[in-house]
């Protein structure tokens, strides 16, 4: 409720009171004295780790602490071959560097276009200024969708309801007078005013919860949680088996020291999967900066991952389905009053609204303000009551109180202005009430006692990319259901008219009881007349049957829906409070972005899993490995150079490319079991092979030169081995993919090939027997290979 005149006096020649006079707001000498002091909103509002923080996060990690290590005592006691895997290292670390900086760029840049500029008056004048400019004692004004920025006191209200739940969970808006306090963290739902800065920068209550929920963020998502699960069990076997390796060749043999040392290490060194971490931040990063060309701010990371797994979108039709604009295009009167007095009452009914919604600036542009009215008492639009008002008095002296809103909330049900409603609705028209009240506006039941006016018709403009998105969403097996808060016949014409079919329901008629209700979302589409509290009681009820729900939305209305969904996605024209709760924000309002959101995360999920099988295979043979050498009692097969050229060709250079390739498999759950099924069955055959290939090699090799024999005839059955794995991993298979293989095995060739490669990586196959029966052994095992992984498939499906 507001009264325009709360705190007025009295004028002695008017029965009307005198409006109290604005807060001026602070000058601009008071507010240079406030900086000067450091009172000032200093709140960093960050979108992104910090260049100090991303080099830090990536170079000082307990895999590069341990790489760095074994490089250090490589560089000492064997040649600068065998010291490869630490320039690999420094590499990737600096490509991690570079990408996520470039992502950072880009997510300030877009954050900047984002940012809420809240209206401050000063030296009696209201300006926009950036909210880290804010000082203390400002008078901020606020109105239906703007977030509280800093605590405050508040000096002005007119109908001023504000939203609370984010700090207190108590979802009921409170209405808020002159002198009541205002928290940082709230929003305002209905009504507008001002309040004055009582506490800013870290002193504000909701100043540490802006910062956080604003920061670019690499956690909560179930693919770095799984590869965090991985790096830890990986741990665990490395540590018990490196010792184990370490005592083996350093005391159980009798070799040279450097060679021990070097063969040591390069047992170690395989069974970090270092390159698995890297190319999941820099396929998040590429992702960011793909969709920030677009104009689409991701505020968290793992939000690309999110939407990817998303098989329900919860759309508000507002916003979405429709532009923001409308037109009226038609006035029906009800009650026999000449349309120019309709249209006289309209017109003043849109002036009483500082901050006039959609519908109401519409009506505003087709029906002008007149003098002749004077607003006495009004009541702002809230998407609980679903109508506003006013009380005038009119030029005549006569008194009269009207209310604009939803037909089907404020006649009954057997009215014969409704039935025509309903006729509107059906061709997707927004309708509008007009009527006369017969009580007072502050009375409760003032709806309950209206005399109809007129019909006011309104059209939608529809989103003209609204369709072709929906059609994407329901190829990929996406159920979208569209929940508004208008009329649910006008909102089902609307759906329909972009391809969504179905009954609309009546949200009111929706059972409160949370299985009952899932049941009805399960079978409908389309829902009108919904409340916020529903949309938000619908997002959790969708969640309770194992839906991952993104949900689309605008204004006010929508925002304790967007906090509690899975995903929240919010127009950047949206409100202040929409654009905070949303871990995605179109900062050019269009929907048809959104696939292109889905397709980013799920490219970036596909292919993390494909590279994640690559890594572990690695890490799972190189574990198995040191284990048969230290049960064997035998040298290590390899030296740190043969296991760099490896991973460079197998894992390394294909994982690049496949990681930021085009994907748009469905994402699937269970990334640990998903990945491991496979990464232990490949593993385990590599290992074995390659040992056996090692100690057939030794029985067969005698003489000074035997060692390197041995090893070259081992590295060729691992490098086949692991060649089938990427063959396996790189399907289906297109025609860059197919060159990707066949250029990784070209390399090998020319490095067995030229001479001085053959020195450098000490690779030379002597005679012919061994060699083929290394290749024998190597398909054998490619055969084993094939043969697991399509029984794993069948035995353990998504």
């Amino acid at each position: 409720m507001s009264h325009t005149d709360a705190g007025a006096e009295l004028d002695p020649v008017h029965p009307l009171p005198v409006p109290p006079a604005r807060a001026p707001g602070l000058t601009h000498a008071e507010v240079a004295e406030r900086l000067a002091r450091g009172e000032v909103n200093d709140v960093p509002v960050r979108s992104s780790r910090s260049l100090a923080e991303i080099v830090r996060a990536n170079v000082f990690t307990r895999f590069n602490a341990i790489i760095g290590v074994l490089w250090l005592i490589t560089l000492f006691v064997a040649p600068i071959q065998d010291s490869l895997f630490g320039f690999v290292i420094i590499a990737n670390t600096g490509i991690g560097i570079i990408q996520e900086w470039r992502a950072k760029k880009t997510l300030d840049s877009l954050a900047v276009i984002g940012e809420s500029r809240p209206t401050v008056r000063r030296d009696g004048a209201a300006t926009e200024i950036a909210t880290s400019e804010i000082v203390l004692d400002d008078v901020l004004e606020i109105g239906p969708g703007d977030k509280i920025v800093v605590d405050g006191t508040c000096v002005e209200a007119d109908g001023l309801e504000i939203d609370e739940s984010l700090l207190t969970g108590e979802a009921d808006p409170v209405v808020k007078h002159p002198g009541d306090q205002v928290m940082s963290g709230s929003f305002v739902v209905a009504g507008g005013g001002a309040f004055r800065a009582v506490k800013v920068g870290h002193k504000a209550y909701a100043a540490q919860l802006a910062e956080e929920a604003s920061r670019f963020t690499l956690v909560h998502s179930e693919l770095r949680t799984g590869i965090s699960t991985i790096l830890k069990y990986v741990t665990w076997m490395m540590v018990p088996t490196a010792l184990g390796l370490v005592v083996s060749q350093l005391v159980a043999k009798d070799d040279d020291l450097k060679d021990s040392v070097a063969r040591t290490i390069g047992g170690i060194v395989p069974m970090v999967p270092e390159g698995l971490v890297l190319l999941t931040s820099v396929a998040f990063a590429i992702g960011v900066i793909r969709l920030g060309r677009k104009q689409c701010l991701v505020q968290e990371l793992p939000a690309i991952e999110g939407l990817a797994r998303v098989d329900t979108v919860c759309l508000d039709k507002t916003g979405t389905l429709t532009e923001g604009g409308m037109d009226v295009t038609e006035l029906r009167t009800l009650d026999g009053r000449p349309e120019p007095y309709v249209r006289q009452v309209l017109g003043a009914l849109g002036e009483s609204d500082p901050r006039p919604n959609a519908s109401l600036q519409a009506i505003i542009d087709a029906c002008p303000d007149t003098e002749e009215w004077r607003c006495v008492e009004s009541l702002p639009f809230s998407s609980a009551r679903k109508y506003s008002g006013a009380s005038f008095s009119e030029s005549d002296g006569e008194s009269s109180t009207w209310l604009l809103g939803a037909p089907d909330v404020l006649l009954p049900e057997d009215s014969p202005a409704l039935a025509e409603t309903v006729r509107l609705n059906e061709q997707g028209l927004r309708v509008l009430l007009l009527a006369r009240a017969g009580r007072e506006l502050d009375d409760p039941a003032v709806a309950s006692d209206v005399t109809p006016a007129a019909l006011v018709v309104l059209e939608q403009r529809l989103r003209p990319d609204a369709a072709d998105t929906l059609r994407y969403f329901a190829d990929q097996d996406v159920h979208a259901k569209v929940i508004s808060g208008d009329n649910a016949v006008s909102v089902g014409a609307v759906a329909a008219k972009v391809g969504l079919t179905g009954a609309a329901v009546d949200a009111r008629r929706l059972p409160a009881e949370r299985d009952d209700l899932a049941r009805e979302l399960d079978e409908a589409t389309v829902f009108g007349r919904v409340t916020p509290q529903q949309k938000r009681d619908m997002v959790g009820a969708l969640q309770s049957r194992g839906h991952t729900v993104a949900m689309t939305g605008d204004g006010v209305n929508d925002v304790l829906a967007l906090k509690d969904a899975d995903i929240g996605v919010s127009m950047g024209s949206g409100s202040e409070a929409t654009r905070a709760v949303a871990q995605i924000v179109l900062l050019n309002n269009s929907f048809s972005v959104l696939p292109s959101v889905v397709a980013e995360g799920r490219r970036v999920i596909g292919n993390i899993t494909r590279v994640a099988t690559l890594f572990l295979v690695k890490t799972v043979y190189s574990v198995l490995l040191a284990v048969l050498v230290v049960c064997s009692q035998v040298e290590y097969p390899f030296l740190p150079r043969h296991l760099t050229l490896l991973s460079t060709l197998t894992i390394g250079v294909p994982a690049f490319f496949l990681a930021l390739a085009p994907n748009t498999e469905r994402a699937r759950p269970h990334f640990v079991r998903r990945v491991m099924r496979y990464a232990v069955p490949g593993g385990v055959v590599a290992a074995v092979a390659t040992f056996v290939t090692y100690l057939l090699a030794r029985h067969h090799y005698t003489g000074p030169q035997a060692l390197d024999a041995e090893t070259s005839a081992a590295t060729l059955t691992l490098f086949l081995i692991s060649m089938w794995v990427l063959a396996i991993i790189a399907r289906p298979y297109t025609w860059w993919r197919v060159l990707l293989v066949a250029a990784m095995g070209a390399a090998f060739l020319v490095v067995l090939a030229v001479p001085a490669l053959q020195q450098f990586f000490a690779l030379k196959l002597v005679g012919t027997a061994m060699p083929w029966t290394a290749v024998g052994i190597a398909v054998a095992a490619s055969a084993v290979l094939e043969f697991l992984w399509k029984w794993v498939g069948r035995r353990f499906p998504d």
